[in-house]
Order: C-alpha cells, then structure tokens, then sequence
C-alpha cells in the first residue's frame, strides 16, 4: 500500500509518500497503525505531530473518499492522507 501525505501531514510525516507491506486482509485501521508505529522526526514548529493530524484527517482510497476504517485494502492501493484545510 502507498500512503500519499498532504500539507500538514506531509510536514508531520516527513515524506511526501511511504510504502507499507501489510498482511493480505489488513484494514485501513491496520495501514494507520503502521503509520504511526515508523519512528519520525519532530515536526517542523507549528506543526501537530502526526497521530493528532491522523486524527482529525480525511482518507481517500484510490481517489475515492473513506470513512469506514473497516475496509480491507489490496496491496497495490493509493491511501491519501487529508488533514483540514483553512481557507476558501
């Protein structure tokens, strides 16, 4: 699986994208383990770490908007990390 991270992700994340071998029938629930089990530097000042930014994002699944965490993923799908965006 590929994680895609966008704005204060990225920054909290450190990587724009990331790989992930997961087991066969690992959930997005699983993926954001994964994701917050790599050990990362500080984020830049102003920014949240990562858990609380994984908190409070919104996941799309091959372009595709996901809320159900439940969700069994293949190991060539795209998870993009949304966190809030300000602005209009």
């Amino acid at each position: 699986m590929n994680v895609r991270y966008f704005a204060a992700a990225r920054a909290a994340s450190g990587v724009e994208e990331e790989r992930f071998d997961l087991a066969a029938g690992s959930t997005v629930a699983d993926l954001l383990e994964a994701v917050l089990a790599v050990e990362r530097p500080e984020p830049p000042t102003g920014t949240p770490p990562l858990p609380r930014i994984l908190s409070r994002s919104s996941f799309l699944l091959n372009e595709v908007a996901v809320r159900d965490h439940s969700v069994v993923l293949e190991a060539d799908d795209v998870v993009d990390v949304l966190p809030p965006f300000a602005g209009g």
